[in-house]
This record gives C-alpha cells, sequence and structure tokens, in this order.
C-alpha cells in the first residue's frame, strides 16, 4: 500500500449508516427511517430561519450567544454552561474527545446509539459494549463493566433504537457508581417526547455534579433535522474542554435564529409530542395484535417503536415489502438488529398505511 495508513482504530470504524430516504429503484415514497418530525417545522422556527438570509455573508456568532441563552431561559439553566454543536452527534464526538483516548474505555449499552463507538475509536478509545436486558438499558450490567479505564459512558434515555427507557432512580444509581473520574452522558434526544412524570433528572444531575453532561437536539420534536443543532448542558470545566475541540461557526445564523424561534413555539411541541403519544400507543396495539405472528413491538418513549420480527415473516422481507407499498423504515443489521425494523411514528395516513401493510405479510 502507497500514502498515507490511517491509524488502526479509524480503519476498525464501521461507518454511520443514515436511515435511507428513497427505494431500491431510486423512487422517493414515505420516510419513516429518521425519526423526523411529520408536522414539519413550527411557524416560528421557519420564520426566524427566513430572517437569516439578510445576514449570508456574515459569519455566525461562534458563540452562540443569543441561541445560548434562550436555552438556558427555557430550561433554568447557566448560559455559560450550555454548550451548541453540529446535531447532537458533534457533541458526542467531543465529549469522547475531551475524556478519553488511547487505551481508555468508553461504555455503552449494547442495541445503543450507533454513534457511540464511532466516537470512542476516532480518539483511539475502546468502545465497550455492556449487555441490555429484553432490549432495554441495564444499570447492573453497565457498572459491572466499569473499570479504572472507563473514561465515559454513554446512556441514551430514551434509547435510541430500541426506545426504552431508563427511570430516574436508575440513572441515579449508575451516576453513583461511577468515579469520579468518569463522565456520564445522558443524551436526552427524544426527551421531548416523554411526559414530566418520566423526567429522567439528567439536568438536574448536569447542574449540580462533577462528571454529567446532557445532550439534546432540534432535530427531533422541533423539526430542525436539515439545520444540524443541537446543545449540551455540564460542569463548567466540562464545557470548557470541549469549547477547546469545537468546530468554529458550527452552526448557522439561520439556524441559531430558527432554534430560539422553535423555544418560542410551546403549543407546536405539544401538538407534536401529543400526536406522537397518539399514534405510538395506536401502532404498539396493531404490533400487539399480530404477536399470533411473531411480531413484537419494544415499549417505546420515543417517536418510533422497534419491531421485532420473531416468526415466519422475517425483517429483510418485511423492509422490502414495505418500501413496495411506498414506505420506507430502518432495518438494523448492522446493530445486531436483523430481525427487528425501528418505525418512525409518522401521519396518521402513514402509520395506519404500514400497519395494513404489516398485517397483510403477516397473515398472507
Amino acid at each position: 500500500m502507497t500514502g498515507p495508513i490511517p491509524k488502526p482504530w479509524i480503519d476498525a470504524i464501521a461507518p454511520y449508516v443514515p436511515g435511507r430516504a428513497t427505494t431500491d429503484d431510486g423512487r422517493k415514497v414515505a420516510k419513516m427511517s429518521s425519526n423526523e418530525n411529520p408536522l414539519g417545522t413550527s411557524a416560528q422556527a421557519r420564520a426566524a430561519f427566513a430572517a437569516g438570509a439578510a445576514s449570508l455573508d456574515r459569519y455566525p456568532d461562534a458563540a452562540a450567544t443569543a441561541l445560548r441563552e434562550a436555552i438556558a431561559a427555557k430550561h433554568g439553566l447557566d448560559p455559560a454552561r450550555v454548550i451548541h454543536g453540529t446535531g447532537s452527534d458533534e457533541l458526542l464526538h467531543l465529549a469522547a474527545g475531551a475524556f478519553a483516548g488511547v487505551g481508555d474505555e468508553v461504555l455503552y449499552v449494547r442495541y445503543g446509539f450507533s454513534v457511540y463507538p464511532i466516537a470512542a475509536r476516532r480518539v483511539g478509545a475502546v468502545p465497550v459494549e455492556a449487555p441490555d436486558v429484553d432490549y432495554a438499558t441495564d444499570v447492573d450490567s453497565l457498572i459491572a463493566c466499569v473499570n479504572d479505564k472507563t473514561r465515559v459512558v454513554f446512556v441514551a434515555n430514551p434509547n435510541n433504537p430500541t426506545g426504552t427507557f431508563t427511570p430516574r432512580g436508575e440513572i441515579a444509581r449508575l451516576h453513583a457508581a461511577l468515579p469520579f473520574d468518569c463522565l456520564l452522558v445522558i443524551d436526552q434526544a427524544y426527551a421531548e417526547y416523554i411526559g414530566e412524570d418520566d423526567d429522567d433528572g439528567g439536568l438536574e444531575l448536569a447542574r449540580s455534579a462533577s462528571n454529567v453532561l446532557v445532550t439534546r437536539t432540534f432535530s427531533k420534536i422541533h423539526g430542525l433535522a436539515a439545520e444540524r443543532i443541537g446543545w449540551a448542558y455540564g460542569p463548567a470545566p466540562v464545557i470548557l474542554a470541549m469549547h477547546k475541540i469545537r468546530a468554529p461557526f458550527n452552526v448557522t445564523t439561520a439556524g441559531q435564529m430558527a432554534a430560539i424561534g422553535a423555544l418560542e413555539a410551546d403549543d407546536f411541541v405539544a401538538a407534536s409530542a401529543q400526536h406522537n403519544a397518539q399514534w405510538r400507543a395506536w401502532f404498539a396495539r396493531e404490533i400487539e395484535a399480530l404477536g399470533n405472528h411473531g411480531l413484537r413491538a419494544v415499549p417505546s418513549l420515543a417517536n418510533f417503536i422497534l419491531v421485532l420480527f420473531e416468526g415466519k415473516l422475517t425483517a429483510e422481507q418485511a423492509f422490502h415489502g414495505l418500501m413496495e407499498a411506498g414506505y420506507i423504515v430502518r432495518w438494523l443489521p448492522g446493530q445486531g438488529l436483523g430481525h427487528g425494523l425501528r418505525i418512525t411514528i409518522g401521519t396518521e395516513d402513514e402509520i395506519k398505511g404500514v400497519a395494513a401493510a404489516l398485517r397483510a405479510m403477516a397473515q398472507g
């Protein structure tokens, strides 16, 4: 081989594979593969984004001051301890990059978000996968995997791609078991879809603990996936370390303005959450009714449901059958879920159409 040779830990990375947007033959059909908001984007966010066109010739505010202050005001936080990112993905990479490296370990649960092992390997750390319990995060398994090399623990809550949720008491128990020099990252990309009674206490921990970081995104319930805007909150020293390696001007002016507008759209967020709760429950019941045909829905508090295929109809067959019927969902053999499909809760017509297509395939 001639030319530069990648580091072995870079060679070991399996690249992130996003949800598909077109069918095998190139058709654009109902996209239910990326957990986007079926209600679109709020009027406030769209208007603010359009206003950003007035300053296309200028770099954005590198500190995203107005956005960080708006986030802090919304959630009762210190704006100096809010960091912005290109989606929450960048922030997950920054957490691993600032606190882990060669010889260290980064821990997460099996069937966790696929960015976690990439973020670990990118900096030469060893990704460690803790066993799950029926597709859910198991705190005892995570604790058992912690050792003197563990520097970062990632927990998505609700988890992606399973939708499972770890309650407040379990999050607190996990944090209490971690050494002071291990950073607990609570990835709350889907936090707005859970009810207030199910709050996992992550932000409270991030306010007071020295080793807790919470990440969030505007891509999901706020409907700003195209703009890639995320934020995180944690202790000042953690945030400072992440800022040192954050890309400059990483969130566009229009994106910052749109996110501020999105924070003002309480009615839109409430309507999105209500729509999701209604049709997620409906879809779960439809899958439950197909249990005798080998279909099972993993309990979810996110804006998607992981459907397991444990009978005659396989996930691969259902994936291609749904595509033929006009729906693209997420098949995840690369994450050990070749027997499952992650299906976004779309519009009423979309979720009813998917249910009907699955029923026809399962019963056919």
